[in-house]
């Protein structure tokens, strides 16, 4: 009867134990930046409904980005990013599927920032391609915090700037991710 009773004990703390290595968020940020130095206004959006989940044990890492929800200056700016360039009608979403490669140097229990190295699959507009990007990872308590800045080369994910704005948007776009995830 005691070894039952231990074995369900284990049997119900396990699911707990490993569920509490994965810290998540659905409110995580993403700002990209298509400026040219050359362009009157600048070619930016943020978008704040960036679900991401990090499992700190695996370092498997995962964030979902609805493309409509980016918020530009202007309205026509964000009309024309959602209908002409990202066609988000067809291709709703952005998504990073990776991990961490360094994630055993990553002490959760520690208060401390560390640098990354994250590889995956990144898609956009419906074009998946692999990326190595560097961010950092800051433990305060049970909040992580993930940041990171790349470039993403347009078109690479068959992103097509017509000529007529070719001086205005960049070929290479920036993208800044911070994220705070919430342990679970």
């Amino acid at each position: 009867m005691k070894n039952t009773l231990i074995a369900f004990l284990i049997l119900l703390l396990c699911p707990t134990a490993s569920f509490a290595q994965k810290y998540l968020t659905r409110t995580g940020k993403i700002y990209f930046n298509a400026t040219t130095k050359s362009s009157p206004e600048k070619i930016e959006g943020v978008n704040n409904e960036v679900a991401s989940i990090l499992d700190i044990k695996t370092g498997d890492v995962i964030f979902q980005v609805p493309v409509k929800s980016f918020k530009f200056e202007r309205e026509l700016m964000q009309e024309h990013f959602n209908e002409n360039y990202m066609e988000s009608d067809k291709f709703p979403k952005a998504e990073f599927r990776g991990a961490i490669k360094n994630i055993g140097e990553i002490n959760v229990t520690k208060d401390g920032t560390y640098d990354v190295k994250v590889a995956g699959k990144l898609t956009i507009h419906g074009v998946t391609n692999e990326v190595t990007v560097p961010g950092t990872i800051a433990v305060n308590g049970k909040t992580v915090k993930l940041k990171a800045k790349f470039a993403v080369i347009l078109l690479d994910y068959k992103v097509k700037v017509p000529n007529l704005v070719a001086d205005k948007v960049t070929k290479e776009a920036i993208i800044t991710i911070e994220s705070d995830l919430a342990q679970k």
